[in-house]
């Protein structure tokens, strides 16, 4: 497998604008762009911005990007530019055969067994959990009279998920133990569920809509954000600063932000490095596991010294909801991962208290250590409390 291309952006910019000065950066940026933002709402063909978060994503020609770059360089709220991004589902390669559960699924599925999902007295009640994704199965039967907050972040589509990963990723993350046909399958069972819709039914997004999608989640109040998303990038790439810093700003709020490593390894021949945004430091970079504990061949990892793999979740035969009329679908990847690590946060969430910085030392510490190296699985197994 070759090294994927340079990542694939839209020409629209990210600006970074600094915490306590939002409003001055948003009317630099208009002076920039040729807008006068005191007179009413932005065009949001031209500008969005999201207040939360101190970011805006900006339209123009080719030229504005030196003149944003400029103003970056200058003492003044813009702070750093970057190109908006391309971004998907993480889709795990569909050749490799999975191994046949070890467990026995009648009742539960084996990921929440593996965590101790399935013997925790934690549920996730009161907790709300953010699933940024490809949006929701609104009929789904499992969920009928639950309490699900939605939006789409994705023009011209509504919440309804028309691809299947987004409703996939929630019920991992947060779906039910009791369903009419078992096994129950969520993590979190009694999570509060707030399904943004930030990747179209085709499976394909922006940053700008991610962006978008966090902003409400910590707008909102979520403990905890799950993203099974992202870009392959080359080995050496720099990790978004803009990202870096919507994390900080987010964990500083409480809200801790999880994400996928990526799907991009052929090993034992190749271990391809974690992707975007995973990558940044202050982001959970979860791997994917399988029922023999052993990593999954195309999960990526810590083959440079930038993106680094935090933690690893199961990953492979995750069974659990998807859109109708399949209802059910088993999938693999390190998508299927990062709801168990998420929706174990929410669970120590709501034992403990913890939010930001301190939740992401309680679910690392508490870890369940693998016979692995740190750089495939990080601090090891996500632990229900």
């Amino acid at each position: 497998m070759t090294e994927p291309a340079e990542v694939e952006t839209t020409g629209r910019f990210l600006v970074l604008l600094q915490e306590d000065a939002i409003e001055e950066g948003v009317a630099e940026l208009g002076a920039i762009a040729g807008f006068d933002p005191n007179t009413g709402e932005l065009d949001s063909d031209t500008m969005e911005v999201f207040p939360a978060l101190g970011v805006a994503v900006v339209s123009g020609d080719p030229n504005l990007l030196a003149e944003l770059n400029g103003a970056a360089e200058r003492p003044g709220p813009v702070q750093i530019v970057e190109p908006e991004r391309v971004v998907h589902v993480f889709a795990a390669p569909a050749e490799e055969e999975d191994p046949s559960a070890a467990e026995d699924e009648s009742v539960l599925t084996w990921g929440l067994q593996a965590t101790g999902a399935s013997t925790s007295t934690a549920t996730g009640k009161g907790i709300k959990l953010a699933v940024l994704d490809t949006g929701w199965e609104q009929n789904h039967p499992d969920f009928a009279g639950r309490a699900i907050t939605v939006k789409s972040f994705i023009t011209g589509e509504d919440v309804q998920d028309g691809h299947g990963h987004g409703t996939h990723c929630i019920g991992t993350s947060a779906g039910p133990r009791k369903p009419a046909t078992l096994p129950g399958y969520g993590v979190a069972h009694e999570a509060e569920i707030f399904a943004g819709k930030v990747l179209s039914n085709a499976g394909s997004g922006s940053d700008g809509g991610i962006l978008a999608g966090i902003d409400w989640a910590v707008t909102n109040g979520c403990a905890v954000i799950s993203m099974s998303l992202g870009a392959d990038v080359p080995a050496g790439t720099p990790y978004s600063q803009i990202y870096e810093t919507v994390a900080q700003r987010a964990m500083a709020k409480g809200t801790l932000i999880i994400a996928a490593a990526g799907n991009a390894s052929t090993r034992p021949g190749r271990v391809a490095p974690v992707g975007h945004p995973a990558r940044c430091p202050s982001i959970i970079a979860v791997a994917a596991i399988d029922v023999n504990r052993a990593i999954a061949s195309f999960s990526s990892g810590s083959a440079d010294k930038i993106g680094q793999i935090d933690l690893a979740g199961p990953g492979v035969d995750v069974y659990s909801s998807f859109k109708l009329p399949d209802k059910y679908r088993r999938l693999r990847g390190t998508s299927m991962a990062t709801p168990h690590a998420a929706g174990v946060a929410v669970l120590i969430a709501e034992k403990t208290g913890a939010r930001g910085y301190e939740l992401w030392a309680r679910l690392s510490s508490t870890a369940l250590r693998l016979s692995l190296p740190s750089a495939d699985v990080g601090s090891g197994l996500v632990q229900a409390p």
